[in-house]
């Protein structure tokens, strides 16, 4: 017989064969099921994970038309898991048209080995991972009245997180437990979530005062196939 797994299970998707060969024994408290080279070959396989980790960018000279980006979260998420993306990546609007795909959560490769396991357990629990620079956009968002429907509690706590203030110095500022304002940073993120999702590119290019067509090549079913 089998063992019986416990805790949520990971596929890992990288072009770099050290990348693939090297997470699982970097982050032992994680259970993989298995690493894939590309989107391609992870849906043929359709392991029995919970949360596949996806680095963004995938083709390269052995696979050059492999699926990526934008593209590989839409075609991830519709296969039925939740995806938290891994990458090197740092342009703000890249990470948010992730989020806007179907991603989970974000997280940065430079992040430590403690900061990207404990992301990746909040996206198997299906708790949105949003890194700092969306949230500083996001907040620029709030003050143009183009997100509106957070209270003020929320926007304050969004405004504590875009400057990096961490749970223990907003508690102190705010008079509030930690494991209160977690939960209204759970709520905040998971609304951030949703616009980004339903909200077009042009809107957000208004808000921002970008020029039309700025975002049109990193939104989500736009076209793109990369980022």
């Amino acid at each position: 017989m089998s063992a019986v797994t416990s805790g949520p299970r990971f596929s890992h998707v990288d072009d770099a064969t050290a990348m693939r060969a090297s997470l699982s024994l970097l982050l032992p408290d994680l259970t993989f099921v298995s690493s894939h080279g590309s989107v391609e070959d992870l849906l043929t396989a359709m392991p029995e994970a919970d949360v596949v980790i996806l680095d963004l960018h995938l083709a390269n000279t052995g696979q050059p038309d492999a699926s990526q980006g934008t593209t590989a979260i839409r075609r991830i998420v519709e296969a039925g898991y939740r995806v938290c993306v891994y990458s090197q990546e740092e342009r703000r609007f890249v990470l948010a048209a992730c989020l806007a795909a179907g991603a989970t959560g974000v997280v940065s490769k430079a992040a430590s080995l403690a900061e990207a396991e404990a992301a990746f357990r909040a996206v198997a629990a299906d708790e949105p991972v949003i890194p700092p620079d969306i949230t500083g956009l996001i907040e620029v968002l709030v003050r143009r009245r183009s997100i509106t429907v957070l209270t003020p509690r929320q926007r304050e706590v969004l405004a504590h997180r875009a400057r990096g203030l961490t749970y223990a110095e907003m508690s102190r500022s705010m008079y509030l437990s930690e494991s209160t304002l977690r939960g209204y940073w759970m709520e905040l993120a998971q609304l951030v979530s949703q616009y980004l999702r339903e909200t077009s590119p042009g809107d957000i290019e208004h808000a921002l005062g970008l020029r039309p067509g700025d975002l049109l090549d990193l939104w989500p079913g736009r076209g793109s196939t990369s980022c």
